[in-house]
């Protein structure tokens, strides 16, 4: 049977002379590359940004800061990179984080680095469409503050944009039964915001939202050295600290470390020796707030739905939920079971990535 020069020449082209080619095409279907991204989970966090790709889980965890050039506002470097810069830079670039109290504070850089963000999940496929974002939001946001969010998500390439509150995302993130009638409480102590909700049939019943998070430590521990030993020292150390010896409560174990900064009388770089315990006494104020916002939060809620917080306890999510001793010092104040969930940093993320899993059994805790 003869075939048309047409027919033997597409023939040809399908079947490939060299195995390396099958052998690369292979890849490409395996790593899902043929495959556009349709549906997107964003965690527009304060500290970090996170985001989901539906199918695939947290594709990208990445620092929320940019460097640009001052004259030119050139993006000189976003996210991890950036933050490497934040408190080394020359006159001429600035490492700024756009995200202020869990809400944008620079449009124009936040929808920059949304779009550096989305381009680097949706780069490396063959066929690209405008995917769905589903983004999570601080529960005490204003209408100007989601026109922002919204603006940034559909400048940067979103076809709709989508946003659900944190605490309901961190709730559905740890695998609470928010949908049933049973009263669940969530704290989501963030960067810039502290989240506390109780929830029930798919819905926030009562809520406290506070602009208070681990920035507030960080500042209160740049503060506490400036005064008290004449030591000036920039944010990424003041974080550092915190995280190496910063604790809310005794924990048995005291930790001690050297401090690198300023000498503010000399003007000479100098080291000094820094306790467990003169840190948490210096960090007391914005967890005394957040220890407050728990109670007021207590203090609404409905008694049927206080009678299942007794018995199911509460759940801590965010980084602050890392810090050593929050669990106990919020036991201590409300004589309530804590826990803490394992990955408390991407709690918002994964349940943003649920609903996008199952938008029709979660469609009432989404907003536009």
């Amino acid at each position: 049977m003869k075939h048309s020069i047409a027919e033997r020449c597409l023939r040809k082209a399908a079947t490939p002379k060299d195995p390396r080619q099958i052998l690369n095409f292979a890849k490409w279907l395996e790593a899902g590359r043929l495959i556009p991204v349709n549906d997107i989970a964003v965690d527009l966090g304060t500290a970090n940004t996170l985001v989901y790709v539906k199918g695939e889980g947290i594709v990208l965890n990445e620092p929320s800061v940019v460097a640009i050039e001052k004259r030119t506002g050139n993006i000189m470097a976003i996210g991890l990179e950036a933050k490497r810069m934040l408190g080394r830079t020359p006159e001429a670039i600035e490492a700024v984080r756009p995200l202020k109290d869990g809400v944008i504070a620079d449009v124009d850089i936040t929808e920059m680095m949304l779009r550096h963000f989305l381009k680097q999940v949706t780069a490396k496929r063959i066929f690209r469409i405008k995917p769905r974002v589903v983004v999570g939001v601080p529960s005490g946001i204003t209408e100007l503050e989601r026109r922002a969010v919204r603006s940034s998500a559909m400048s940067a390439g979103a076809k709709a944009v989508y946003m659900a509150a944190e605490p309901m995302a961190a709730a559905i993130g740890v695998g609470l039964p928010v949908e049933t009638p049973t009263g669940n409480m969530v704290i989501d102590i963030g960067g810039g915001t502290t989240e506390i909700a109780v929830i029930a049939l798919a819905g926030i019943v009562s809520n406290t939202s506070i602009r208070v998070g681990g920035d507030e430590f960080d500042a209160a521990i740049v503060t506490f050295l400036r005064k008290n030993y004449n030591l000036l020292i920039g944010e990424p150390t003041a974080e550092a600290i915190k995280i190496q010896i910063g604790s809310a409560f005794e924990v048995g174990e005291e930790r001690e470390m050297d401090v690198k900064g300023r000498d503010l009388v000399s003007g000479i770089p100098k080291t000094v020796h820094v306790h467990s315990q003169e840190i948490r006494g210096c960090i007391q104020e914005p967890i005394q707030a957040i220890v407050e916002a728990v109670r007021r939060a207590l203090e609404i809620t409905p008694p049927e739905l206080a009678s299942d917080i007794v018995d199911r306890g509460i759940v801590m999510t965010g980084g602050g939920a890392l810090i050593r001793g929050m669990d106990r010092l919020l036991r201590h104040e409300t004589n309530l079971p804590i826990h803490v969930d394992e990955e408390p940093l991407s709690c918002v993320v994964r349940g943003v990535g649920r609903i996008l899993d199952d938008p029709q059994k979660y469609r009432t805790v989404l907003t536009t």
